[in-house]
């Protein structure tokens, strides 16, 4: 049995769903569960999936092993920092919720180029790419 712990973290609103709606025998079908539950959320379930993320770059004593791990120990130069939490700043102003990519061990200096990028965009492909990216790692979550 595959369980939705497994692939998210906290109780978020995705995971109250695709818990509610298993058990799953396998991580393929935990995962198109996952998608297919997406579009039935509301705007506010969607932010909150989306909030309980941690974010890029946090401390990371207010990390989990596991997304300690995925976020990689590389650290920015210490005179990179202030922008990488000013760019989360802005992203969390202008959309309304966290900023979420599947990291992947890239190095936090691929992700502030993302970042920056990404702040182009509208909420609408934003919340879309988020959620995508949720479920990403999950499902990377799942293969390791």
């Amino acid at each position: 049995m595959t369980t939705v712990e497994e692939a998210l973290e906290g109780s978020t609103p995705l995971a109250q769903k695709v818990r509610a709606a298993g058990p799953y025998r396998s991580g393929a079908q935990l995962i198109a569960q996952m998608r297919a539950m997406l579009p039935m959320l509301t705007d506010e379930e969607k932010v909150a999936t989306l909030n309980a993320h941690p974010r890029i770059g946090e401390d990371p004593e207010q990390l989990s092993s596991r997304s300690l791990k995925e976020q990689g120990a590389d650290q920015l130069p210490a005179d990179r920092l202030p922008e990488l939490r000013q760019l989360n700043e802005d992203y969390e102003g202008r959309f309304g919720f966290r900023f979420v990519v599947f990291v992947n061990r890239r190095p936090k200096t691929d992700i502030v180029k993302v970042l920056q990028a990404r702040l182009r965009r509208t909420r609408e492909e934003e919340l879309q790419e988020g959620l995508r990216a949720i479920v990403a790692i999950a499902e990377d979550r799942l293969r390791t």
